[in-house]
Parts: C-alpha cells; structure tokens; sequence
C-alpha cells in the first residue's frame, strides 16, 4: 500500500471517530434533556403538587376542576384508555390523569395554551395535542350515556316534565342557538363574523325541562341566522321530514273539543314557525290571548337560556376568546356540553340518557343566507291559535298576565 492511500485511510478514520464522539455527546445531552424535562415536571408542575394538595380539600378540587373527586376518577376511569399512550425509550409518556387535568384546566378557565403549559410544565404543543386528544375521547366515550338520541318514550317524558314544572303542555323541548366566540381563523373572510362583530361558531341546542342538553349541532358559521342553522342542521332536516319519531298527537287536557294537537318544540322569534315548532306572536301592541301567549311560552323557553348560562359560568372558556382552531373549538363544545350531562347525572339530580346513537359523525355545518323565517303554513298558524286559545281558557293559570 502506498504512503498516499495509508495517509487517506487514516484521516478518513479520524473523521470518524470525530464523528461518533460528537454523537455521543448529543445523545448525553438529549439524555440529560429528557431527564431535566421530566424532574421539572414532577418537581414543579402543577399536577404532582397542588393536584395532591386539592384531593384534600373537595371544594377546592371542584372549584379547579369543575368536577368532584369522584366525577373526576370516574370520567378517568371512562377515557383513561382512549387518552393513555406508550412509553418510549427516549421519555414516560404523561399519565391520564395529568392529561384529563391539563384539559379539564382549559376549559374550565379558557387560559391559552401557553398559560397552561407553563403552569404544568410542558411544551404548548403538548398541550395543544392534548386538549384535542382529550375532548374528542370525552365526547366519545359519554355521548352513548348522557347525550342518546332520544325515542318516542324519551320525548314523552320530556314533554311531560315540561307540563309539571312550565305548564306548557305537549313541549318536547326548548330550542336556541349561542355563538361560542373565536380568535378569526386565518383566510376565513366574513364566514364566521357574526352580527354582534365577533367571530363566531353557533351552538344549536335542544334541552328538556331539566337544563339537559338532548340534541347538540355544533359548527354553524357565525353570520348564519339561527333559521338557517336549523335548515341545515341534522336536527332541523328531521324535523321538517318528520323522523324524529315524536309521540302521536293528543289533546290538550281539559280541551277534547279541539281535537288531537302535534307535540311542539318552543323557541324564539328568530326561529320559523312550524307545526312542530312554536314561536311568539310579533309585534308589541298586541291582545291580551297572545299576550298570555308569548308568557306562556317565553317561560317554558327559559330552559335553554339557563343551560346556556349554567353551561358558561361552569366552562368559562365561553367566557373568553378561544384561540384555537375552528375543528379543536367545535370538540370543545361538544364535550362541555356533555360534560355538564354528565355532572348533573352523577350529583343524583336527574337519571342519564337511556340508549341511542349520539352525532360524533356529524360534518360541521356549511354557512348559508338568512332563510325566509317568517313563511308559516296554514296548519302551523292553526296549531299555534289553539294553544293561545287554551291558555286563555282551561289552561289558564292564577300567575298568567290577565291584561
């Protein structure tokens, strides 16, 4: 071998060797990195210690959490599978119950992202991925339980906790739309500006009698009316095809004589009126029945005003701008919303949704012009005339306006 090639040889090597030393070096490092990040977390984060601290006291914990210790270990015990992921050679993945904490955290207080990840010490990203992974698997995992698609005998009951607790009779729900307030998505032009000069996405509820919600749609562009939200809504097709398997009609109690009438939801001026589907009479100067009318009905619709406001005192992300993407404020939506089912439930104030298939397959709404709401057929116009006149007669009650 020639001087030249062993010279070569021997300077390739130690390029080499050069080399493998410096990967060493990294690998330390990267070691040294991860085990820094993780002392940091255990050491600091709020989890392995004002968590601990919390357990103590449960009206602490659930004014943190929103949650009671119990619901928490039972909303854990429920997603803690969907939500768990595999250690790695490089780190230990974060716990469940780090993450639920973490997500319940945002939405409970609506902080953005890097509030939260420097309070538990983790990356933004981290928790931008957790909140995301979380949601979807609470809305999975609860929506069978506490958010079925309700059946004929679900209706029924409905309507008959309306008639004792409203004195409305016939009422299978309330019916509104809440614009949840977003950051302007990117490239989205006037789609989501709303009329309030926000930018929004629309939740469109039905809750019964009880301040639970029953039927959700959520992702309506926030310049849409609610008229045009409910066109396009799963819920609102049905209702206009008539399959939502409603119970039969009947009469009204104490007015036979009227013959069988449709079993109505109830809900604002902004909505059409619709045989199955009540809204006030308008104007202002108006005769003392539709008077009695528009009270009777503003009354049973108060239901869905109080969700709303039970659902932002207790989730006060509603509360804030929600700087996250339109897809990831859509999940968390829906998982507060079934979250508060959920909570109402296990505290023993009502029994959950029996069975049914709830509307994690739904796409989000596409927006659409104001719809002519004000178009109402004969028969609608007929249904809402006997109501005004039976609560002006057997179905009066002593509290009613009288003038």
């Amino acid at each position: 071998m020639s001087v030249i090639d062993r010279s070569f040889i021997e300077r390739v090597a130690a390029l080499y060797l050069l080399w493998r030393a410096e990967q060493r070096r990294r690998d330390h490092r990267r070691r040294i990195w991860v085990h820094q990040t993780l002392r940091r977390r255990t050491q600091f984060g709020e989890f392995h210690h004002l968590l601990q601290e919390l357990r103590l006291d449960d009206g602490r914990f659930q004014r943190y959490f929103r949650l009671s210790r119990a619901q928490f270990d039972d909303l854990l015990s429920r997603i803690g599978a969907r939500i768990t992921l595999q250690d790695t050679n490089y780190r230990r993945s974060i716990p469940a119950a780090e993450r639920l904490s973490i997500c319940l955290r945002f939405l409970a207080t609506g902080d953005s992202f890097r509030t939260i990840a420097s309070s538990y010490r983790v990356g933004v990203s981290t928790v931008c991925q957790i909140v995301a992974l979380v949601v979807t698997a609470i809305w999975d995992c609860l929506v069978e339980d506490y958010m079925a698609v309700p059946t004929t005998e679900d209706w029924r009951s409905i309507a008959e906790g309306f008639q004792e607790r409203w004195n409305f009779p016939l009422c299978v729900g309330a019916v509104d739309g809440k614009h949840v307030v977003l950051k302007a998505p990117p490239n989205s032009g006037s789609q989501f500006h709303n009329y309030k000069g926000t930018f929004s996405i629309v939740l469109l509820a039905v809750v019964d009698a009880k301040y639970r919600f029953r039927v959700i749609d959520v992702g309506g562009y926030g310049r849409t009316s609610d008229g045009g939200i409910l066109a396009n809504s799963t819920f609102g097709q049905a209702l206009q095809a008539g399959t939502l398997h409603l119970p039969p009609d009947r009469p009204l109690s104490g007015a036979e004589d009227r013959g069988p009438q449709p079993h109505v939801f109830v809900a604002d001026e902004a909505f059409p009126l619709r045989r199955n589907l009540m809204r006030p009479f308008p104007g202002r100067t108006l005769p003392p029945e539709r008077r009695v009318f528009n009270y009777r009905l503003s009354r049973a619709r108060l239901v869905v005003e109080n969700a709303f406001g039970i659902l932002s005192s207790q989730w006060r992300m509603y509360r804030r701008l929600i700087e996250v993407h339109p897809e990831v404020a859509e999940k968390c939506v829906k998982a507060t919303c079934v979250l508060h089912n959920f909570m109402r439930c296990s505290e023993g104030r009502e029994a959950p949704a029996v069975r049914g298939a709830g509307q994690a397959g739904e796409e989000p709404l596409p927006g659409m012009g104001r719809v002519a709401a004000n178009n109402s057929s004969r028969e609608a116009v007929r249904v809402r005339d006997v109501f005004m006149e039976h609560f002006s007669a057997e179905g009066a009650v002593p509290w009613q306006p009288t003038e």
